[in-house]
């Protein structure tokens, strides 16, 4: 059986594009979230969250709490769905755009995810 645990690295680096792309310091960003400024830190030196934090954490980025989760080798693990991941990733720097507004991000979200949901669709038909 596995061992899994957090990716700290993975998290703290989706917390820090979504917070350079909303312009915010670590602290706001602590504020934002509902933690303490020490668990940002405790987190860019490596340290994994209480349960609490990283619940309050992922539910911010909007992330799976999967895709922040590695087993004992280190390997990522595959249970969380590849399109969401793609647009959790995308999703701050698209709301982050001054020349977008609410219904532009909206647009453009819905595109992108019909165009990953046919690039799924053929490559499930290339493989059979």
């Amino acid at each position: 059986m596995a061992r899994t645990r957090v990716n700290v690295s993975a998290l703290h680096a989706a917390l820090d594009a979504a917070r350079t792309a909303r312009n915010l310091s670590w602290r706001q960003l602590a504020g934002a979230v509902g933690v303490s400024p020490s668990t940002m830190t405790r987190l860019a030196n490596g340290h994994r969250p209480d349960v609490d934090a990283f619940a309050a954490l992922v539910r911010w980025l909007g992330a799976p709490a999967e895709s922040f989760m590695i087993d004992a080798e280190g390997e990522a693990e595959r249970q969380a769905p590849e399109e969401p991941e793609l647009l959790v990733q995308l999703a701050p720097l698209l709301r982050a755009r001054r020349d977008l507004g609410e219904d532009d991000v909206k647009y453009l979200e819905e595109v992108i995810g019909a165009a990953m949901r046919r690039f799924a669709a053929d490559r499930e038909a290339r493989l059979g």
